[in-house]
């Protein structure tokens, strides 16, 4: 995969023998477009940058609003979990969930640093393999629980395949 960011070209290796729904789900809101314009909603310096929501989001259409963004997810049925024994390293693609874990649906985080606490409680389904400087330049939430006012966006994401 290929994700366009402000900065740069970031290129993903996906794990389909690890997480095969939650990879075939990536591919299909990434090859339809629905990524595009999305912004990175939550961005906790040291942690993470969390983005995907393509219901509220998306910074590009009419149904943009900050103030829901990382509510929402797509209009596809939320994922059971397909937890691993994958470390959550600097790198990792995951995806975002509420309290239940098969909640996950759109939304994902790339991890900056390690972060144990998540292995095999979060779904993690890819790696940044380069490029990882451009998503440490990610913009840092200002906000409450790493809300960020004037977020960065995907400007596109893509299967090379």
């Amino acid at each position: 995969m290929i994700l366009k960011l402000k900065d740069g070209e970031v290129k993903i290796k996906l794990f389909p023998d690890i997480a095969p729904n939650h990879v075939k789900r990536f591919k299909t809101l990434a090859d339809s477009n629905q990524y595009d314009g999305v912004v990175f909603h939550r961005v906790i310096d040291g942690f993470m940058a969390q983005t995907g929501d393509v219901k509220f989001g998306n910074s590009t259409n009419d149904k943009y609003d900050l103030a829901r963004a990382g509510t929402g997810g797509s209009d596809l049925p939320d994922l059971k979990a397909e937890f691993s024994n994958l470390a959550h390293e600097k790198g990792i693609l995951s995806m975002a969930r509420s309290s239940d874990p098969n909640s996950a649906n759109s939304q994902f985080f790339i991890c900056f640093e390690d972060a144990p606490h998540l292995d095999r409680n979060y779904t993690a389904f890819g790696k940044v393999i380069e490029g990882m400087k451009f998503v440490d330049n990610i913009k840092r939430g200002d906000g409450s629980s790493g809300s960020v006012s004037d977020p960065d966006k995907i400007i596109s994401l893509r299967s090379v395949e």
